[in-house]
């Protein structure tokens, strides 16, 4: 057995809801591992993620995680999932009775479990500290350094000092921020011994200590560490869109054996992976934010082996004898047997006197959660009234004293679930302002007020803002493919039985249901017209297209 060279015991922690069961693994553990760690017992999930909780507040460690399978209100693979959050690096062994094997199993894919253990583990030095043992030696050899973090040195109010911070959150990338203009020491310093004056900013200094003059988003991506170039020149699929629908796309299309590369223009998630959470999805019936759902996914792809490439801008589509080509901006390319379109939507620009050069200095499209605390104490306005817009209130309800969602309708019944009306309507520090539209804004380096008109009756009001989030609209992100694929009036990709007979369809066959206008291009989630416009449905259309796919390519 491997001794963890630390001065705090590292915790292994274990779950039973039968106190019998709890005292008697406990007791086991401590017998052998109890010198050199700290042996933890819980009797239910809640009680067992306080105690993480504790722990990581502690600056402590936990090497291992053993859950009963089956607990009331929250089983053992939920415990696990969630204690992933908490400590990622722990080893996850679940405990089962025979009749739950078929569940273990199922579990390997779910939470990552490294072991299932059937119980009765008697005697334990052949059925228990052996697992353990291996367990404990290969969280041993983990590299758990805590990753030191990039330094983004800028303006408050400068655009792209935002999106540089935006980037770096989207894509899980850790950093501090510096604000020069809000007397943050510690800037002045890094820009002294980066040799920067701080006239052009954002200055990014890497963990290697080099100091980026703003930088581009592919000069960023490549010196943090994420993948910027494809390792092949064919693969048998391109999903282009890292949204819900592409990442179900390439979940799926790795799982299946197939050669997947997704390529994403920014960062993974899309427009739900800055929802702050996600309260009608499948499976957590706690909600989960949107961040934590893209990043499981994005780790769920790599494990399956899908290759995932940042900062490529798609500009060109087009059918080569066999091949599908994707062109990049900068002239390269990649080529494939199959393609699905997963670009999604952008939120339409408000076109309102003043509001187009605020941009970055107070008004912003879509949320942004590292923009919440700087919200404290101040008035937040957001225009919208569909999920999104809804989401991102609760959100910034919790640092603004007052939040306003300005809606153009009579009401919000028809455009946002339910379950978030309700829950609007319990928090005191948000206010719905219906049959309203914001028509100018005003300031001078940074958004300073607002003109609200309310659309009925016409009567205006200038309100001091500092923050404007806008929500509205769904423009489809499908310019570049000029007459590669056929479209709708507004952009929208047409599949399926919506395209009828495409011109020059040559096949013997109709479109597949999710297939475009060029066979072997298939389009799933809010790019694809006349979708439904929630998480779920796009996840499952990025899990159909690939199903689709394996057709394509079975009668190709």
């Amino acid at each position: 057995m491997t001794t963890p060279d630390r001065v705090a015991r590292p915790a292994i922690l274990t779950v039973d809801d039968d106190p019998a069961v709890s005292r008697a693994v406990a007791r086991d553990l401590r017998r052998r591992y109890g010198e050199h760690y700290r042996i933890v017992r819980s009797e239910s999930g809640a009680q067992a993620l306080e105690a993480l909780r504790e722990i990581r507040l502690r600056g402590e460690e936990v090497a291992a995680l053993l859950a009963d399978y089956r607990m009331p209100q929250m089983s053992g693979i939920e415990f696990l999932e969630a204690a992933m959050d908490v400590f990622p690096l722990a080893r996850r062994v679940l405990l089962t009775a025979y009749a739950d094997t078929d569940a273990a199993i199922a579990a390997i894919n779910v939470v990552d479990l490294d072991h299932y253990l059937l119980k009765p583990w008697d005697p334990p030095e052949e059925k228990l500290y052996p697992v353990l043992d291996e367990q404990l030696q290969a969280w041993s050899v983990t590299d758990r350094q805590p990753a030191r973090q990039v330094r983004v040195i800028g303006h408050r109010w400068s655009p792209r000092s935002y999106e540089v911070r935006d980037f770096l959150a989207r894509n899980s990338v850790p950093f501090r921020w510096h604000a020069l203009d809000e007397g943050d020491c510690e800037a002045a310093r890094l820009l002294a011994a980066a040799e920067h004056d701080g006239s052009r900013l954002p200055v990014v200094v890497t963990t290697d200590g080099d100091a980026l003059v703003d930088p581009s988003d592919a000069e960023l991506a490549a010196r943090v560490g994420l993948s910027t170039q494809p390792s092949a020149e064919f693969y048998d699929l391109i999903v282009i869109g890292g949204g819900p629908a592409g990442l179900g796309a390439a979940v799926y299309g790795g799982s299946e054996g197939l050669r997947t590369v997704l390529v994403e223009r920014l960062a993974t998630g899309g427009q739900a992976g800055t929802s702050s959470r996600i309260e009608n999805y499948l499976g957590f019936p706690d909600g989960v934010s949107g961040e934590q759902l893209t990043e499981r996914a994005r780790r769920q792809a790599l494990k399956f082996g899908v290759e995932m490439l940042t900062t490529r801008d798609v500009v060109g589509l087009e059918r080569r004898g066999g091949a599908r080509v994707v062109r990049f901006g900068d002239g390269t390319e990649i080529s494939a047997h199959t393609v699905i379109l997963a670009t999604g939507v952008s939120y339409r620009m408000l076109d309102c006197p003043g509001l187009d050069r605020l941009t970055g200095r107070g008004v912003f499209y879509g949320a942004s959660t590292t923009e919440g605390p700087s919200c404290a104490g101040q008035d937040v306005y957001l225009v919208g009234g569909a999920n999104s817009a809804g989401q991102a209130a609760v959100y910034f309800s919790r640092h603004a004293r007052r939040v306003v969602l300005v809606v153009r309708g009579d009401s919000l019944e028809r455009t946002m679930s339910q379950y978030l009306i309700d829950q609007l309507a319990r928090i005191g520090n948000v206010e719905v302002r219906t049959c309203t539209e914001v028509v100018a804004g005003d300031g001078a380096d940074h958004l300073e007020s607002l003109t609200l008109q309310h659309n009925k009756t016409g009567e205006t009001q200038v309100v001091p803002a500092s923050w404007l989030f806008c929500f509205i609209g769904a423009a489809p992100r499908t310019d570049w493919l000029g007459n590669a694929v056929a479209r709708d009036d507004r952009g929208f990709v047409l599949a399926g039985p919506d395209l009828g007979t495409p011109a020059g369809w040559e096949l013997d066959r109709a479109p597949y249901h999710l297939e475009t206008s060029l066979p072997g291009v298939f389009v799933a989630g809010d790019v694809r017209a006349d979708s439904v416009k929630r998480v779920a449905s796009a996840v499952g259309e990025g899990a159909m297209a690939v199903t689709l796919v394996h057709r394509y390519l079975e009668k190709s």
